[in-house]
C-alpha cells in the first residue's frame, strides 16, 4: 500500500501481474505502457497529481506489464502481441468484476485500448487516448528503430539515457538521469528491448473503424517519442473521434503542462446515463445471471459481506457487482436500484 493506493496481484500466463486501484466510482482503466513501477510511480508528486486529476470521480486502475516493475521477473517471457495485451487488459477488468469501463490509453497502451474497444465494444464506455498511435512501424524509420532496440539490449545504461532524452523532451540533464535510472530499475535490458520491439510492432489500423465508443485523442504537437502526425491519423481513423492538439514536447502527460492534458482527457463525452438497453431487448437481458443473483440478496437486505458469504465470493467482488447493478439501472443507491429492478420485473 502506498498512500491510498491499493496494490493487488493476479496470475497471468506464467507469472503474477500487479494492478493498482485508487479512488471510487465508475472504472477508469489504463493499459500498461512502456516500463513502470506501480508503487514508485505513485510516490512521484507530479505523476500522482496528474492521475488523481484525470481519475477524479472514478475507480482508477493501472497495472505493470508482465516482467516489468512489480510483476514477476522470474516468469518465462512471452511475446507481447496485441492479442495478449488485450487479454491482460480484460483479465484485470474481470478481476475487478467491472462490466463496462472507460479506457485511457497512453502511448503504446493506446493500441491495447483501441483494440479492446473495437473487439469488445460491450465492455468500453469511452476511449481516452494520449500520445498514442495505430501503426508502430510509422513511429520512426527502420534504421532508428533498429538502433534504439540494439542499444537498449546491448547497453541498457546508454539505451535508457537515449530513451530519457526522447521521452522527456525539454527537461534538464538531472531529470533525464533520474528517469534513466528508474527505467533500469523497472525492467531488465532484455525485457525493455522486447517491449520496444512490441511497441514498434503494434498495428491496430484495422481496428480503428470498428470503434464505437466516444473517443478523444490528445497529442502534444512536439512529442518526440510519438510524432503528432500519429495522433492525427489515429483520430482520423476512429468514427467521431475528436482530436485535441496541445503544445509541448514531453511524451509523458504528467510532465510539462499536465493540467491541460488532464482537462482535455476529461472533456470526452460521458456515456449515456440511465438504463442502457438495446431497443426491444427484454429487461432481464440488462443484468448478468450473477448480477441478478446478487440483486436478489440486496433486495433481501443483506450486506456485501453477507452476500459474499452466501455466494462464496470476495466482499470486494460483491461490491463491484452492486456498483455495476446500480450503474446499469441508472440509480445511485442500493434502495433505488432495488426499486427500479422491481419496476422492470427483475425481482
Amino acid at each position: 500500500m502506498a498512500g491510498d493506493l491499493e496494490i493487488r496481484f493476479l496470475r497471468f500466463g506464467t507469472g503474477r501481474v500487479p494492478y493498482a486501484v485508487s479512488g471510487g466510482g465508475p472504472g477508469l482503466v489504463a493499459p500498461a505502457w512502456w516500463v513502470s513501477h506501480l508503487e514508485r510511480d505513485w510516490l512521484d508528486g507530479r505523476f500522482r497529481s496528474f492521475w488523481e486529476s484525470v481519475g477524479e470521480g472514478h475507480t482508477l486502475v493501472r497495472y505493470d506489464a508482465p516482467g516489468v516493475g512489480m510483476s514477476d521477473r522470474r516468469a518465462a517471457p512471452e511475446a507481447s502481441t496485441i492479442e495478449r495485451q488485450v487479454a491482460l487488459l480484460l483479465a484485470v477488468i474481470d478481476e475487478l468484476a467491472m462490466e463496462r469501463v472507460t479506457l485511457i490509453g497512453g502511448s503504446s497502451g493506446g493500441c491495447a485500448a483501441v483494440a479492446c474497444a473495437a473487439r469488445f465494444p460491450e465492455r468500453v464506455d469511452r476511449l481516452l487516448l494520449y500520445g498514442a498511435y495505430a501503426d508502430g512501424s510509422a513511429i520512426a524509420s527502420p534504421a532508428a528503430r533498429q538502433a534504439i532496440v540494439a542499444a537498449v539490449r546491448s547497453h541498457w545504461g546508454l539505451g535508457s539515457r537515449m530513451l530519457a532524452d526522447i521521452f522527456l523532451g525539454d527537461t534538464d540533464s538531472a531529470e533525464q538521469e533520474r528517469f534513466a535510472r528508474f527505467q533500469q530499475a523497472a525492467a531488465s535490458a532484455e525485457t525493455a528491448a522486447s517491449l520496444l520491439e512490441a511497441i514498434y510492432g503494434n498495428d491496430v489500423r484495422a481496428d480503428l473503424e470498428r470503434v464505437r465508443a466516444p473517443t478523444v485523442v490528445v497529442h502534444r504537437r512536439a512529442d518526440r517519442a510519438i510524432p503528432y502526425e500519429q495522433g492525427q491519423a489515429l483520430a482520423a481513423g476512429i468514427p467521431g473521434a475528436r482530436l485535441v492538439p496541445l503544445d509541448g514536447s514531453a511524451h509523458f502527460p504528467w510532465m510539462g503542462d499536465a493540467g491541460s492534458v488532464a482537462r482535455a482527457l476529461r472533456s470526452a463525452p460521458s456515456p449515456r446515463a440511465g438504463v442502457a438497453r438495446v431497443a426491444g431487448e427484454p429487461p432481464e437481458a440488462l443484468l448478468s445471471a450473477r448480477e441478478r443473483e446478487v440483486l436478489a440478496h440486496v433486495a433481501n437486505g443483506l450486506s456485501d459481506r453477507e452476500i459474499a458469504g452466501q455466494l462464496v465470493l470476495s466482499e470486494h467482488t460483491v461490491h463491484r457487482h452492486v456498483a455495476n447493478i446500480r450503474r446499469k439501472l441508472g440509480r445511485g443507491s442500493r434502495a433505488a436500484a432495488v426499486a427500479e429492478a422491481a419496476r422492470l420485473g427483475l425481482l
